[in-house]
């Protein structure tokens, strides 16, 4: 019983994890990378699609994101999508290929981006601590229920703890890395 709540927590801290990391992906660095338009939706025919559904994207040169559309009917749509979109970007139409180039970014920008990845990194650090509260209570319910010892419940909650630094390191050096990777020039 005890495996299954530890098995829980370490796949459910992987996965915050995981959800920073995304969430880091969407903070736009210098660099052209095509998981910057992620996010964005386009309106397909009078539905939401993602961009990736409609269009492929890739990266032209470092400062250069290049999206084809597949039905070129779509490329207004696409264009207004990406102009709407809170990343402020400007694409450039020539057919059905749209060229984004990605302005340089400003020191206070580039500061001012750092500050929400940090915001971001603290919000995968808390959701850890958050799976690693509701570990250790199951794990003290089972001893309340008297399913398992007090050694048992002390053995897991170290347990825990050890995958909680583990998962936090893992977004302390994603954080580190997406700082250096901001602070590129």
């Amino acid at each position: 019983m005890i495996e299954t709540i530890l098995l829980d927590a370490q796949e459910r801290m992987g996965k915050c994890v995981d959800a920073t990391k995304n969430q880091m992906a969407k903070v736009r660095t210098g660099r052209a990378h095509p998981s910057l338009l992620d996010s964005i939706q386009v309106s397909y025919y009078g539905a939401m699609s993602p961009l990736k559904q409609v269009a492929n994207v890739g990266i032209e040169d470092s400062r250069t994101l290049s999206v084809t559309v597949f039905d070129r009917s779509m490329v207004q749509a696409v264009e207004k999508a990406i102009m709407t979109s809170d990343l402020g970007l400007n694409p450039m139409t020539a057919g059905a290929t749209l060229r984004i180039p990605l302005p340089a970014l400003t020191e206070e920008r580039r500061k001012d981006f750092i500050k929400v990845v940090r915001n971001e990194a603290e919000n995968g650090r808390i959701a850890i601590r958050n799976v690693r509260r509701d570990a250790i209570s199951e794990v003290k319910k089972l001893e309340k229920a008297k399913e398992c010892t007090e050694d048992d419940v002390r053995r897991s909650e170290d347990e825990v703890q050890k995958y909680t630094d583990a998962h936090i390191k893992n977004v302390d050096e994603v954080l580190t890395a997406k700082e250096k990777e901001l602070m590129e020039v």
